[in-house]
């Protein structure tokens, strides 16, 4: 007899659920190493995981030898990341009082929601793009109102702005460079869009691999309705710790700051990224290395008589599959132990996107793309 919870009120605790969360699909996030190591029957070392654009050469040295050494662990950090926000207004340029420091920005784009969103209000979402504006967009709450990109995935301005005027949405949320394609948008495009009655929340999480010239941190300081996110899990190879950050217009920001969870950036998160802020100069030579595997990637790829990679400015190329199944492919490269992104979307199921890896492993995947062409 199984073990199952008495229920003398007659209460069904789900019928009590919120009705946004009953109908909301689950988001899907890539698998951890060690789940992908026992699904695909293989030791992690073994494994070339080219699938979430995490940052294959990791953190920097002095970050794992400030993490052993941790003087307060026991201690709650400071619920106003005064020291980081500090760190990066030197980083940035942009004043401290702007600059807001999240657990990953996958927290400030969920509080961003709860700053705008009431119930039955609309965001824009411009896909294919980052899959959590929309999620948390349910979660919170809102309709979304979708502006498909174009074929080649740049914004459909027009699209956008109509919309805008119909159904007078809150938020438009935009990645530059955007995922999965890599593509950024242009200064006209952005002003174009601050000109409109919404607020632009434009997420730089992968605007080091573009050249740092390209973000619009600084635009927040110029314009009420622009907000600015990035994050530290791409080119600091902090992704498992979770720190991000953005930067609001003041009057913004001290709003934000009645919402958030006292204690939001763990102590450990603070001292990593405090820790790579001190060691940019290598971690951005280390992005530039990146960049340039990128271009070796991109050469490799578009070498091949099946793939044809688009002109990505992130730390991935996507990819379009023609004359196999991309899905095949992804399949076939997972059984080599070779781990890219498959999305099984209708504007993406003849595409994958492949995350820049190092150079040892680029030279396997071209071994292993070729084998598979030649079978």
């Amino acid at each position: 007899m199984k073990n199952e919870p008495a229920n003398t009120s007659g209460t069904n605790p789900i019928s009590m659920l919120r009705s946004t969360v009953r109908a909301i699909e689950p988001y899907v996030p890539i698998l951890p190493f060690e789940v992908l190591a026992d699904r695909l029957g293989r030791p992690i070392d073994e494994i070339i995981k080219l699938d979430a654009n995490e940052n294959l050469y990791g953190p920097s040295p002095l970050v794992r030898d400030a993490l052993a050494d941790l003087d307060f662990p026991h201690i709650y950090p400071d619920p106003e990341n005064r020291a980081l926000r500090n760190a990066l207004s030197d980083f940035t340029g942009v004043p401290s009082e702007n600059i807001f420091a999240g657990a990953g920005a996958d927290e400030i784009i969920d509080l961003t929601m709860r700053l705008f969103i009431d119930q039955g209000d609309n965001i824009i979402d411009c896909p294919p793009t980052f899959g959590m504006y929309s999620f948390d967009a349910s979660v919170n709450g809102a309709e979304t109102i979708v502006i498909e990109r174009k074929d080649d995935f740049t914004l459909d301005l027009e699209a956008i702005v109509e919309a805008v005027s119909v159904h007078s949405p809150k938020l438009l949320f935009l990645a530059s460079p955007n995922n999965p394609d890599g593509g950024l948008i242009s200064d006209e495009e952005l002003r174009t869009l601050l000109a409109l009655p919404i607020i632009v929340i434009l997420d730089e999480a992968y605007i080091e691999f573009a050249g740092i010239e390209n973000s619009r941190l600084d635009w927040v300081l110029k314009h009420a309705n622009l907000i600015v996110l990035r994050t530290f899990s791409k080119w600091a190879g902090l992704a498992g710790l979770r720190a991000g950050y953005g930067a609001f217009p003041v009057e913004l920001l001290k709003e934000l700051w009645k919402i958030k969870q006292p204690y939001n950036v763990s102590v450990a998160a603070t001292e990593a990224a405090l820790v790579s802020l001190a060691d940019s100069g290598n971690l951005l030579q280390v992005v530039s290395e990146i960049r340039s595997e990128r271009k070796r990637l991109s050469q490799m790829l578009g070498g091949l008589p099946f793939v044809f990679p688009y002109p990505g400015r992130g730390n991935f190329v996507l990819c379009q599959v023609k004359g196999i199944s991309a899905s095949g492919l992804h399949q076939a490269l997972s059984a080599e132990g070779i781990l890219v992104r498959y999305f099984d979307k209708p504007r993406l199921r003849d595409h994958v996107r492949i995350s820049v890896g190092l150079p040892q492993h680029t030279d396997i995947l071209a071994t292993v793309l070729s084998r598979i062409f030649n079978e």
